[in-house]
């Protein structure tokens, strides 16, 4: 990016691609394609049940993997060798995502599904939307950051930096920090099963990814890697996310159809969760005196979701029919509008910080 380009904050729909501006629209009509098909052609989730392993639902697998391979494949690891370059920025991240943001979303949406909607949600279906709040708040997001990085004229190094981190730190904390608060929330899953889920959608798709980049670029060069691979390459994960989500709500429908209010009491506790991390992470970027182009993008990298990978691990340890598996589309449905939200009071605060640095790569 050049400074020109930089010298103006970009609106917030610059830079989001139509799927990505619309995402929450997509959700919607993904809901109501899949209980359409749940209750007129019910024989469809009835044949696709009969493809697992292991628990595993093949047909989803095979989505998630197409959704999440495009995400891996853009992250330069390398990139971690720049990680003396922004000490502060790295440190509010990292300590607010692994350290604040998984405990704060059990906490938030603990108190809410078991004591506040008590009267309105039963017990064992609270525990579900639980399971499902704490896989979102145990997965931080690895590629929609960099469109909340740009609209906010983020660095754009720091960005990939911390990316590059938080893959690197998820294959090894997501499974301990999942089975914990599920195991404090009473709800038992075996490890095998969480660690099945991690090696099938973190590190099978990590390590395919990285060595897909090797080779593309040692054959290609980063040029074409860029502007030509990874064009081609982007459609396939909003195509994989739109069938999964119609899939799963084709298994949802009756749910949906019986409790349309259970929506709105799941997305109210995620959307607290994400503002308040946000202004943790954005407060402590303030507090710290951090540039504005480090700040904004620290509290936008904490606050958001790595939602392809919480829908997958839900589906691997509850089955396409759980509560916990709605919980984490849910947390697709509100994502965008909230992310949006915070992205303009960034940009609307950027004079309260320093002097923003000029962003680089």
């Amino acid at each position: 990016m050049t400074s020109s380009r930089l010298s103006q904050a970009p609106s917030t729909s610059e830079g989001m691609g139509l799927f990505e501006r619309f995402l929450s629209l997509w959700v919607a009509l993904s809901i109501v394609a899949g209980v359409l098909i749940g209750q007129f052609a019910p024989v469809v989730p009835e044949v696709l049940s009969r493809f697992e392993y292991a628990q595993v639902s093949i047909p989803v697998a095979v989505l998630i993997w197409a959704m999440i391979f495009p995400m891996m494949v853009q992250i330069d690891f390398t990139s971690i060798l720049g990680v003396r370059r922004q000490p502060k920025g790295l440190v509010i991240t990292t300590a607010v995502n692994w350290l604040v943001k998984p405990f704060t979303m059990f906490a938030i949406a603990w108190f809410f599904f078991t004591v506040v909607f008590a009267p309105l949600i039963a017990a064992e279906r609270a525990n579900e939307y639980l399971a499902g709040a704490i896989l979102l708040g145990a997965a931080p997001c690895t590629a929609m950051v960099f469109v909340w990085s740009y609209l906010t004229r983020g660095d754009a190094a720091y960005t990939l930096v911390q990316v590059a981190l938080n893959d690197l730190i998820m294959l090894f904390a997501f499974a301990p920090i999942v089975v914990f608060l599920l195991g404090v929330s009473n709800i038992q899953v075996p490890w095998d099963t969480v660690i099945l889920s991690v090696v099938l959608y973190i590190v099978i798709p990590l390590g395919a990814g990285y060595l897909t980049r090797q080779a593309v670029i040692k054959r290609r060069g980063i040029e074409w890697f860029d502007n030509v691979f990874m064009k081609r390459l982007a459609p396939i994960t909003p195509i994989g996310l739109i069938i999964t989500l119609v899939l799963l709500f084709a298994f949802q429908g009756d749910v949906i159809i019986a409790n349309p209010l259970h929506i709105v009491l799941i997305a109210i506790p995620l959307i607290l969760q994400t503002v308040l991390v946000f202004f943790i992470a954005y407060g402590w970027a303030k507090a710290w005196k951090v540039p504005h182009s480090i700040a904004a993008p620290a509290g936008l990298i904490g606050a958001s979701n790595f939602f392809e990978l919480a829908v997958a691990v839900a589906i691997a340890l509850f089955g396409l029919q759980s509560g916990a598996a709605l919980a984490t589309v849910v947390g697709v449905l509100v994502e965008v509008p909230v992310m949006l939200a915070l992205v303009r009071f960034a940009n609307a605060t950027r004079g309260h910080f320093p002097e923003a640095q000029e962003p680089r790569g």
